[in-house]
């Protein structure tokens, strides 16, 4: 059997991805977009999709959102918070009920034109790359100018969501969780990239 680290080792190598670097500018107008850092996605027991336990994926990643969250309120930039939130009544196939609209798990974790979006959050290949999907369409289409680039800041970005079965697999020696994570993780990365949005994994302010 192939070992779960020699598979992502092949899948980084078909399928690269360069990363590159953003030098934030005091001549472009950012937006900084985060996706879904509630605590029904990334506090340890919150919720049934929530991390079962300390995820470092998600820890860096919090840490990074909250590091630019105080940069762009620093420079009066503006920033959208897009929450997972759902009515008890109106379920979202394959998954459990989660976030339910008013719960402590739809919470957070702790009007200018944009050039460029910057995008963090979670899960990077469901609702963060949805989101940068629908943004370069809506680009593409003429509908958000004068928008110029969407970035997705890698460091940024966690995700922890696969099916059941996959989880049930690693824990009979097919890989861990971790080693998990990395392939979702880059998968969506790559798709993003693919879409036409840049990959940046190291952000300085101006």
């Amino acid at each position: 059997m192939v070992s779960t680290p020699i598979i992502i080792d092949l899948l980084k190598n078909q399928l690269p991805l360069e990363h590159e670097h953003l030098e934030l500018s005091e001549n472009i107008r950012y937006g900084l977009v985060l996706v879904d850092i509630i605590n029904g996605f990334c506090t340890v027991g919150a919720g049934p999709l929530a991390p079962a336990e300390h995820n470092k994926q998600i820890s860096d990643m919090i840490r990074e959102a909250e590091r630019l969250a105080k940069l762009f309120s620093e420079k009066n930039w503006p920033i959208m918070a897009f929450l997972d939130s759902h009515h008890p009544d109106v379920p979202e196939f394959p998954y459990p009920p989660h976030c339910l609209a008013g719960s402590e798990e739809s919470n957070l974790v702790s009007a200018n034109k944009i050039e460029t979006l910057l995008v963090a959050g979670v899960c990077t290949d469901i609702c963060v790359l949805d989101f940068v999907c629908s943004t370069l369409s809506a680009k593409t289409r003429g509908f958000l100018s004068p928008l110029k680039d969407v970035v997705v800041y890698s460091n940024g970005c966690a995700t922890f969501d696969f099916p059941v079965e996959v989880t049930q697999t690693s824990k009979n020696g097919a890989g861990s969780s971790t080693e998990l994570y990395e392939i979702m993780h880059h998968m969506g990365l790559y798709m993003a990239k693919d879409r036409g949005a840049k990959i940046v994994s190291s952000i300085a302010g101006p």
